[in-house]
Order: C-alpha cells, then sequence, then structure tokens
C-alpha cells in the first residue's frame, strides 16, 4: 500500500483548494445579503501593490489577504529576477526576516501550555552549564517569556560595531554555517542595557538564546518543534527553515549598494544558491522562507485562537510598552501591537540582506495582510516598501468590508 505522509496530504488538500477557488468567481456577503466581488477585491488590491512597486526600490512584490470568512488571496506583481526579467509569481517565497520571531515565540508558548517548558523558570535551569553562561548580563534573571519580549535588557550584536569589523575582517564569514553561539559571543560581559524586565530592547541576541533554551527543554531541534506544532497543523506548504543557501523557490533579493555589511546587491548566484550569507545565522532571530499567503493565514489563524491548544491569547498578547516615548506600541511575546486607523492591530515585521516583510492582522475587522518584497532598505530610507504596504493595502480590504456594512 502507498504511504502518503500528513504534509504530503495536506500538500493535495491545499493544492486542490487553489484549483477550486482559482476557478470560481466568489461573493462575500453582508448580514443583509449585500455582496462584493471577490475578484474585483483582489484586482484593486494587485493594483495597489503595483503601485508601490513602481514608487519604490523593489523589484518585485507578493502580498496576500484573508478575509473574516475564510476566503484567501495572494497576488504578485514586478520582478523577481530584474536580471532574468523573471516575473513574480504568488507563490513566490522569500527571507521572512524577524517575522519568523512570531513563530518562535509561538512556538515557546505552545510548549508552555503543554507543560513542556515554564516561561518564567530562570534560563539558567537549562543553559547554566554552557562554560559561557556566567558571563551573559543579566543571565542569572533572565527567564524565556524576557527573552520573548525583548525584556531582559541584553544588547543586538547585529548592530554592535564589533560585529560588523568582524565581517569586514573576515573573522567572520557569513556564507559559511557559523556555530550559533558565535554570535552571542558579542554580548558576553557587555554592561546589560537595564536590569530584567525594567526596559524594551529589540535583540536578536536574546532569540538566539531563547532558540537554545527551546532546544536545551525539549531535546528536540527548534525546527523539528516548530514544524510539529505550527507548520504541518496549519499546512504552511510554502514555509519552511531557512537553514541552508540553497532555498527551492526563493526569489533573489536586492540590496543597496551601502548596506551594513557591505554585501553586493543581489542575495542569488544564477543558479539560485545564497552567495554571500548563509540563512542559517538567523535561526530563531527569523529563519524561514516563507511567502505572504501562508503568513497571512498563519496570523488570522495564531491572532484568533485556533494555533495553540487552550486559552492562549493573553498572554501571547500581554502588551508592554516598548519605549517611555511611544506608549502607543508595545509588544507581547514575539508579537508587535499598535493602534491605528483601524483598531488594533496585531503582527510583526522584519528585514534580512535583500527581503523585507510583514503580517498584520486587525481584529475589529477580522481581516489578515501580509506582503513581501525582494529589497532590503537603505539604511536611512524613511518610507520603505513594508512601510507604504502597511498603510495602503489594508485600507483597500477594510473600505470594502466598511460598504457592505453600511
Amino acid at each position: 500500500m502507498c504511504r502518503i505522509s500528513v504534509r504530503e496530504l495536506l500538500k493535495v488538500v491545499f493544492q486542490f483548494s487553489v484549483m477550486i477557488t482559482l476557478g470560481l468567481t466568489v461573493l462575500l456577503a453582508s448580514a443583509d445579503g449585500q455582496q462584493v466581488d471577490i475578484d474585483q477585491l483582489t484586482e484593486s488590491f494587485q493594483k495597489t501593490l503595483a503601485g508601490i512597486v513602481a514608487e519604490t526600490t523593489a523589484p518585485g512584490g507578493v502580498a496576500a489577504f484573508v478575509l473574516p470568512d475564510g476566503t484567501r488571496r495572494t497576488v504578485a506583481v514586478g520582478l523577481a529576477d530584474k536580471e532574468a526579467g523573471t516575473l513574480m509569481k504568488p507563490d513566490s517565497r522569500m527571507l521572512s526576516g524577524s517575522v519568523g520571531k512570531s513563530f518562535v515565540a509561538t512556538t515557546a508558548l505552545s510548549l508552555a501550555m503543554d507543560g513542556t517548558i515554564d516561561l518564567d523558570a530562570p534560563i539558567s535551569t537549562w543553559l547554566g552549564n554552557k562554560p559561557w553562561f556566567a558571563r551573559l548580563p543579566n543571565g542569572s534573571n533572565i527567564t524565556l517569556r524576557h527573552l520573548l519580549q525583548h525584556r531582559a535588557g541584553l544588547v543586538d550584536h547585529v548592530f554592535m560595531p564589533e560585529f560588523a569589523k568582524a565581517v569586514a575582517s573576515g573573522d567572520i564569514n557569513l556564507a559559511s554555517d557559523i556555530p550559533i553561539e558565535r554570535f552571542i559571543e558579542f554580548a558576553l560581559d557587555q554592561e546589560p542595557l537595564f536590569p530584567v524586565g525594567e526596559g524594551f530592547s529589540y535583540t536578536d541576541t536574546g532569540y538566539l538564546v531563547a532558540g537554545l533554551v527551546i532546544e536545551a527543554a525539549t531535546g528536540n531541534t527548534y525546527y523539528g518543534e516548530l514544524r510539529r506544532r505550527v507548520l504541518d497543523p496549519l499546512g504552511l506548504m510554502l514555509t519552511s527553515p531557512s537553514d541552508h543557501p540553497r532555498l527551492p523557490g526563493l526569489v533573489p533579493g536586492y540590496m543597496p549598494v551601502k548596506n551594513l555589511l557591505g554585501l553586493p546587491t543581489k542575495t542569488l548566484t544564477d543558479n539560485g544558491v545564497l552567495k554571500f550569507f548563509n540563512p542559517s545565522m538567523e535561526w530563531t532571530g527569523g529563519g524561514l522562507v516563507t511567502n505572504p499567503g501562508d503568513l497571512a493565514y498563519y496570523a488570522r489563524e495564531l491572532y484568533e485562537g485556533r494555533v495553540i491548544s487552550g486559552e492562549y491569547l493573553e498572554q501571547l498578547l500581554e502588551p508592554k510598552r516598548t519605549s517611555p516615548n511611544r506608549s502607543e506600541s508595545a509588544y507581547g511575546l514575539g508579537q508587535g501591537m499598535k493602534p491605528t486607523e483601524f483598531g488594533m492591530v496585531y503582527g510583526h515585521s522584519g528585514w534580512i540582506p535583500g527581503y523585507t516583510s510583514f503580517m498584520a492582522y486587525y481584529p475589529d475587522y477580522g481581516i489578515a495582510i501580509a506582503a513581501q518584497f525582494n529589497v532590503s532598505p537603505e539604511i536611512h530610507e524613511e518610507r520603505t516598501p513594508v512601510d507604504i504596504a502597511k498603510e495602503r493595502l489594508p485600507s483597500v480590504v477594510i473600505n470594502v468590508l466598511k460598504q457592505i456594512k453600511k
């Protein structure tokens, strides 16, 4: 008898549902019977995405929305590869950047909900025997919850001058397979930014430490837990670990000539290999290759309470202010939150050399939006493609929903 894995079965079901959806004109109806043509909405959504690409440095982009009734659409515009003239496709994949932190926190909270891990136990429980642990700032007082909320007082190695110098000198070769603890070393012996729990400072380094805790507590790899607890149950077929320089379906990314690490402008070789950095270096700092269709669906399921067993939203979205001067912005367990003209929004943004991404969920309207662009911003760029997309893409969908509610 032929055996088929759960993941393969989910893929077949997903592909079949896409075929059915694409063959029909879908109408979204309000309670009083008013309707909107989903194809028309999708066309407006795509035109808006095209306008964003046209007025920015992005070669191309992919964006998706999920409506309150579960209807999903993904659109693509522009170029996946400028030199080859290859068009971007709805199933094109890009690196997620820090959007992946949401998945890390979701995995950790899932482990906490089933009793595998205690978010409020000191991380020394699992990492105290590491030879470097005594040199970790605030180490004895940090919990996994602190790490996931960026409230541990740790620096971010990505933006340290010492890290940039190590890359420039060749002491760190980003194209090689670098042990994760090598990045954590940059934070060792540094003065803590603040006492544990008394401030907020965004840090990839802290999320790498969180990844080590997850693996030590479970005895499994982080990616294994992520796949078992999130990716496979949700059928996220276009999302997978970015743990290797050759990632199927990954489109080329583009960087400014003057970029943070002095890397060349195009990320991929002609045969589809990331040539100047190994994405495995990001790991639990982000660590995914994905697609906006997956991200939008994940966001809706996560923020409507259907990803983890039990009542988890209160913990996931417990707001912690990101700055005394930015009281409107807050951060939960790997999730950002902010009031907007359309009410509160939950989600996350991310960038990694060559790619920018975001996902967002608007609870007042029950919709999720996600977008990715194959470009990373200029160092001091004020209006990135993602910034503009956050403003314009939700309004396309929400304004239609407002119309049918009238």
